[in-house]
């Protein structure tokens, strides 16, 4: 079958070229029965190849850039700045999703599709010409801007060119390109990380500079096959809300940024309640300008009117707070607890990936085969849910493959979740509004992984510091750490130099210091007592010599001091010994002093003063160490473990904190799942249904009136479904919204 002509075109609406059109075979991919489809099945092909290689760039620039975050900020001398830099990008791509949503409906998605790339590999190149973090978070901002045209506008393609059950079918080949990218990301990241010269560029700008030529190679993909048919429009002059877009903006940055900043400014600063005011009259100023510029406004409020759409939203926001929470701290735990390398902890991380390839490719079929998909976010949710609730039992103690079975729950609860929430808001809305939908549920979706990330971070280093305390306190870790840290031997290794310096060094410093401050004032007792006694011997001893006439009495006193002067270092070292051994010390050079190297003289002194140094840990007198030691955590790689035990347990508390927070919202979401009334699925795609009603829908009319009854039936069904249970598994649905 050969491809059908393009029909007339909406102004501004993007074209497809005749050499997309011309030639081309395959099985119809779209339309319904005794209709042409708009597209076959290998231009819809050739279109997703263009689709998944933007989504491969994008994705490939998140997980390269994310393992070498810690020798940029090592090389930047900003390493205390790096939540600016993360948050640059955040901001932007959230911020600019939305906005692109709007403008493709309106101009078309392939121009922005190919400006979002532009603008990602032009960020990359700035970003790698980087001098300091404040230079490479505005840059990465730049990037950030780009990044949400490949976010946002692929799910809007689909849904444009695909009816619901095939676009299922497809889901395939973009979580592949998810899988593999999340595969050698970490991989690519690491070595290019690692190198220190390669051309004569730094190793780490090679993370950003990788991005051009595969941007490169995506944008003529594009270029090439991203070609979508014409469809006709009203002729009405396409508005833009600017005023909208500005709004989104004066909304959300200031509220990210305390999301983010939060914890380092103070809640109650007043920076914190400025960002809260600018947010809250940001949020006014939107709804007041989306209410006034009705369908041209940049997020519709009309499409809230849909409760399927709220609803979607909602356990959107919930799921994305949860996804980017679990994505984001696991690399962390396995690099810090675990004791992975970046690189390492990508790979380990395939769990959660291929739970999520497994679920999407098995749900999307089934939704292709059974054409329902009511059940998936109830099972979605409570998977994930699950997976949290298996994090929330992580010890330090736990094998690697506990904490891989709490992923691979999560990837496959992601899996189910994430495809049925953009089928329920597509199918929520008219055909025309599909982009600015789309990409509204993917903003949220991102509000909430923004928020996610910044308040979980918040929680998790906020906190840190007392549970280092607590774990630090745990005797039964804290004699093997402090023997560990007070023995010269293991002090002196270049690898364990980190921890000491950064943990046990406050701590053992000043506990030498009082155990020296004890034995010398027992010593000076000592000496004063050998001192007393030998010159009470010796003066008895000399009285009897004058009393029996073999000492005048005039050299009586001289003799004594002799006597006496030669009499005392034999004293005083004996006294000194005796000393020793009480203390369990040694005498070196007339001092008596602990050799911190003799284990039986360490392991007396550690039991001595664990007791007192675990309540004087407990009452937060070291607080200000174990603080200072979170804001790098480099000195555990390669230490030995007996020190970094107490800082590993403090950091698996914490995140174990923070797996209970984002279980506790996932749960939300699990519960209002139950209560998820869901569309039906479209049989058409959303261009052939433009396309239909442009033309008069003639073809559908005619098969509506030589088959009322096919017709009775339907709306039969339809309210039938609509009559559903709120709570049983694929029964209840609502209609798609109509103006």
């Amino acid at each position: 079958m050969t491809a059908t002509a393009p029909v007339p075109v909406q102004p501004g609406r993007h074209a497809a070229g005749p050499d997309a059109a011309a030639g081309t075979t395959g099985a119809p991919a779209t339309g319904t029965p005794g209709q042409q489809p708009l597209m076959t099945h290998r231009q819809i092909l050739l279109v997703i190849y263009g689709l998944m290689a933007g989504m491969f760039l994008s994705s490939l620039g998140q997980t390269v850039f994310g393992t070498a975050i810690r020798t940029i900020g090592d090389d930047l001398h900003g390493l205390d700045q790096q939540a600016w830099v993360t948050t640059a990008y955040l901001i932007t791509s959230t911020i600019a999703t939305p906005i692109y949503g709007k403008l493709s409906d309106i101009f078309g998605r392939r121009p922005l599709y190919i400006f979002g790339i532009v603008v990602f590999i032009l960020g990359a190149v700035l970003s790698s010409m980087s001098t300091s973090m404040l230079m490479l978070a505005a840059f990465r901002a730049v990037q950030g801007i780009g990044a949400g045209a490949l976010m946002s506008l692929p799910l809007a393609i689909m849904g444009d060119i695909l009816a619901p059950r095939e676009r299922a079918k497809y889901q395939g080949y973009f979580l592949a390109v998810f899988g593999i990218s999340s595969v050698i990301g970490p991989l690519i990241g690491g070595l290019l990380a690692g190198s220190s010269e390669i051309l004569w560029i730094t190793g780490w700008r090679w993370v950003l500079l990788i991005n051009v030529p595969i941007g490169v190679a995506a944008l003529i993909m594009v270029i090439v096959f991203l070609h979508l048919p014409k469809v006709h429009g009203t002729g009405d002059k396409p508005k833009v809300d600017w005023w909208g877009a500005t709004a989104v903006i004066v909304t959300l940055v200031p509220l990210l940024l305390v999301a983010e900043q939060g914890r380092t400014w103070g809640w109650g600063s007043p920076a914190a309640i400025a960002s809260y005011v600018i947010g809250a009259l940001g949020l006014v100023a939107l709804l007041l300008i989306e209410s006034k510029m009705g369908d041209a406004a940049i997020i519709p409020l009309k499409l809230f009117r849909s409760g399927t759409f709220s609803m979607a939203t909602v356990i959107g926001f919930l799921v994305g707070f949860a996804m980017f929470g679990a994505m984001l701290t696991i690399p962390l735990y396995l690099q810090i607890v675990v004791g992975l390398t970046p690189t390492e902890s990508g790979f380990a991380t395939l769990p959660l990936v291929g739970g999520l390839m497994i679920a999407s490719i098995t749900s999307g079929q089934i939704v292709a085969r059974v054409g329902r998909y009511r059940i998936f976010p109830v099972i979605g949710t409570f998977l994930v849910s699950a997976g949290y609730v298996v994090l929330t039992f992580m010890t330090i103690d736990k094998p690697l493959w506990f904490l891989m079975i709490g992923m691979f729950l999560i990837g496959l609860g992601l899996g189910s979740v994430m495809q049925s929430l953009t089928l329920a808001s597509q199918g929520s809305v008219e055909a025309r509004d599909m982009g600015v939908a789309t990409s509204s549920a993917t903003f949220f979706r991102q509000i909430g992984g923004t928020l996610g990330t910044a308040v979980l971070l918040s929680v998790l280093f906020s906190v840190m510091p007392n549970n280092i305390l607590t774990a630090t306190a745990n005797r039964a870790d804290l004699k093997p750490a402090l023997s560990a840290a007070l023995d010269p031997a293991v002090a002196s290794k270049p690898a364990n130099q980190g921890a000491i310096d950064k943990i046990w060094a406050p701590i053992t410093t000043p506990l030498q210091q009082s155990v020296q401050s004890q034995l010398d004032d027992a010593s000076a007792q000592a000496k004063q007592a050998a001192d007393q006694a030998v010159t009470q011997q010796v003066t008895a001893a000399v009285q009897q010599q004058v009393a029996a006439g073999a000492v005048p009495a005039a050299a009586a006193q001289t003799v004594i001091d002799q006597q006496v002067a030669a009499a005392t270092p034999a004293a005083e070292s004996t006294a000194l010994e005796a000393v020793a051994d009480k203390a369990h010390a040694s005498v070196q050079d007339g001092t008596v002093s602990v050799d911190w190297s003799d284990a039986s003289q360490r392991s007396y002194w550690v039991d001595e003063l664990t007791p007192a140094l675990a309540e004087k840990i407990d009452d937060g007198a070291s607080s200000d160490s174990s603080a200072t030691s979170t804001n790098d955590t480099s000195f555990l790689t390669g230490a030995d473990s007996r020190l970094t035990r107490p800082f590993m347990a403090g950091f698996n508390a914490s995140s174990v904190t923070i797996y209970w927070v984002g279980l506790g919202v996932i749960l939300l979401a699990f519960v209002l799942t139950w209560f998820f009334r869901v569309p039906p699925l479209r049989q058409r795609s959303a261009l052939q249904e433009q396309h239909d009603a442009a033309n008069g829908s003639a073809s559908s009319s005619s098969s509506d009136e030589a088959s009322p009854e096919a017709e009775l039936e339907a709306r039969a069904g339809l309210a039938a479904a609509e009559a559903g249970s709120f709570t049983g598994p694929m029964t209840g649905s609502t209609p798609t919204q109509r103006r």
